[in-house]
């Protein structure tokens, strides 16, 4: 495909594109309304950081017992019910009197519910796309999602300032409500990519295989631990700046989206296969600054260039396609998502006990040291790797 433009013209992308931009915007009005919310009754750096990045831990286990579905449930039926979960659990999470504590079980509860809509949806896209078209078509994703979050921080913040967190969150549910609706009118009936019904079983053989190829398990490291370690960063900004939390998110959505435009429109293929390790690297480095507790301006510009090194994740998911075969493409992506999303709630816990010990800026600084040596020693390990192992063909991908 030659440009974004394209893409929609493409029947299906469209609901898929806006169903997800609301979704987008939901997750970042209700995230930071909660993790405000929680933070006020609290004070508690680690239970804000939990608030906001919990839903990620229970990504794992989702990922070991329901990513199955991820092909073998119908898209449009799985999206919209999703989207359904997540908009009675936000609205849930709105109620006056719930104690931090129920509101944390709830945020459990939808990251196991949310470890199936990666897949789906991104299975989904590798469907309605052709080969060439996926990345161009994932980087869109990217885009619309830093400009959906710079938007959602951005209003959140503001609404935060004259509402109270518990109308911002009946705004995100009334947002995931419009996704739902965006996907069951929009996209059409399509049969799962998959036989067979989803089970735990089928879930760890599939897990199994894609683990079985060495290049594939350190290509999923990579997607996994460095940026993990720096959205624990990223969900200390408001215990760093509460009075500017929102405007660091923004930020860093507004660094996301130039790094997914040049990474996925402006280099050329052979430029593009090189950039994976030299983007993570700049994707921690800056953070390193916040040990100096640099003021709010100064760390703006830190988060807003450090976040450009997120375009990496374009580079290693386009390798990641090609490492598997197309019977696995929805649960591969599901794997991606939801073993990055658990990473990024493993680390947001771990930056918050940090935190909690220390101070958000010590917390910080070692937290994006941790990316830095983790992406080091990943780049030394692919170096000795074969490109492919000899006893794995490469798999023959067709055109959706």
């Amino acid at each position: 495909m030659s440009g974004y433009r394209s893409l929609f013209r493409t029947p299906e992308f469209t609901p898929l594109f806006l169903g997800s931009a609301a979704q987008t915007a939901a997750q970042t009005v209700g995230g930071l309304a909660l993790a405000t919310l929680v933070y006020r009754a609290t004070g508690s750096p680690l239970l804000s950081a939990v608030s906001m990045f919990g839903s990620s831990l229970a990504q794992v286990l989702g990922a070991t017992v329901l990513l199955s579905g991820a092909d073998r449930l119908p898209p449009r039926t799985a999206l919209s019910a999703i989207a359904l979960a997540f908009a009675a659990g936000t609205a849930a999470q709105a109620l006056p009197g719930l104690s931090p504590g129920v509101l944390l079980a709830v945020v459990l509860l939808l990251g196991l519910v949310a470890s199936l809509g990666g897949g789906v949806r991104w299975g989904l896209l590798n469907e309605i796309l052709t080969k060439d078209g996926y990345l161009p078509g994932r980087s869109l994703f990217n885009v619309m999602s830093g400009l959906a979050q710079i938007v959602g921080f951005a209003t959140g913040g503001a609404l935060l300032t004259a509402l109270s967190p518990r109308a911002c969150l009946l705004l995100a549910a009334a947002l995931y409500l419009t996704a739902a609706l965006l996907w069951r009118l929009g996209l059409t009936a399509r049969p799962p990519r998959a036989a067979g019904r989803p089970s735990p079983s089928v879930t760890w053989r599939a897990n199994a295989e894609l683990f079985s190829s060495r290049p594939r398990r350190l290509t999923y490291l990579g997607l996994w631990l460095p940026n993990g370690m720096v959205v624990g960063c990223e969900s200390l900004y408001v215990s760093y700046a509460p009075h500017a939390a929102g405007t660091l998110f923004a930020c860093a959505a507004l660094g996301m989206l130039a790094g997914d435009v040049t990474v996925g429109r402006l280099l050329p293929a052979a430029v593009r296969a090189r950039l994976a390790t030299p983007l993570l690297l700049l994707l921690a480095a800056p953070y390193l600054l916040f040990g100096t507790h640099p003021p709010v301006p100064v760390a703006a510009v830190c988060v807003t260039v450090a976040s450009v090194g997120f375009g990496a994740s374009l580079v290693q998911q386009e390798r990641l396609m090609s490492l598997t075969p197309d019977a696995l493409a929805g649960q591969a992506l599901g794997l991606h998502s939801a073993g990055t999303l658990t990473l990024q709630g493993v680390s947001a816990t771990a930056a918050g006990v940090l935190a909690q010990l220390t101070s958000p800026a010590a917390a910080m600084t070692a937290m994006a040291a941790g990316s830095v040596g983790v992406t080091l020693a990943l780049a030394t390990a692919a170096r000795r790797a074969p490109v492919r192992p000899s006893a794995e063909p490469a798999p023959q991908r067709t055109p959706s």
